[in-house]
């Protein structure tokens, strides 16, 4: 059974930068595709960057492409988000998911497996 355990999250001004931690069990970042989705308010759960097993590829979403970065420690089974110059229309709730039973797809690859999800809170 995956589990994908998200740390990290916090409140930071616009132009601020956190950096989010997936710790995953269950599943190896090594063998499976990792992301992170966002979910706002009255909003759908969408995707934020995926990357492959081998680290090699790497996909965002339009709205944070030079601002975000996913990477993966694969020693520690554990995905990152840094994202810098945070703005208020990044506020939601971050989720980790691993490829797994189909929920939601990302640059076609489907994701299934979640955590509970960190809060990121961008202030004006």
């Amino acid at each position: 059974q995956v589990q994908l355990v998200e740390s990290g999250g916090g409140s930071v001004q616009a132009g601020g930068s956190l950096r989010l931690s997936c710790a995953a069990s269950g599943a190896t970042s090594s063998s499976n595709w990792m992301a992170w989705f966002r979910q706002a308010p009255g909003k759908e759960r969408e995707g934020v960057a995926s990357i492959s097993p081998s680290g090699r590829a790497t996909y965002y979403a339009d709205s944070v492409k030079g601002r975000f970065t996913i990477s993966q420690d694969n020693a520690k089974n554990t995905v990152y988000l840094q994202m810098d110059s945070l703005n208020p229309e990044d506020t939601a709730m971050y989720y980790c998911a691993a490829q797994g039973p189909c929920d939601r797809w990302f640059w076609g690859v489907c994701f299934g497996s979640w955590g509970q999800g960190t809060q990121v809170t961008v202030s004006s």
